[in-house]
């Protein structure tokens, strides 16, 4: 009990004598234009745009892996 007492007053004295974070103001750190963020949001569009394809063939493939044996079969006796 006394070690219990002991480990809570540390940690009621290391957190009660911590000091808040002050963050910088965003106006002064970022100054850069519209023209930038319209380049970044393009950029996202383009990433995102090619997303919809490389899932769309991801899945494909997946989906060719978990098929049945049996219909790979029946298509290649059908040649």
């Amino acid at each position: 009990m006394k070690t219990n007492g002991r480990f809570l007053m540390t940690a009621i004295a290391l957190l009660g004598s911590s000091q808040a974070a002050h963050a910088a103001s965003t106006h002064t750190t970022y100054s850069s234009g519209w023209l930038v963020l319209a380049f970044f949001g393009l950029c996202a569009l383009v990433v995102t745009v090619q997303l919809i394809p490389a899932i769309m063939l991801l899945a494909g493939m997946l989906k060719g892996l978990l098929s049945s044996k049996k219909s790979v079969r029946a298509m290649q006796r059908s040649r």
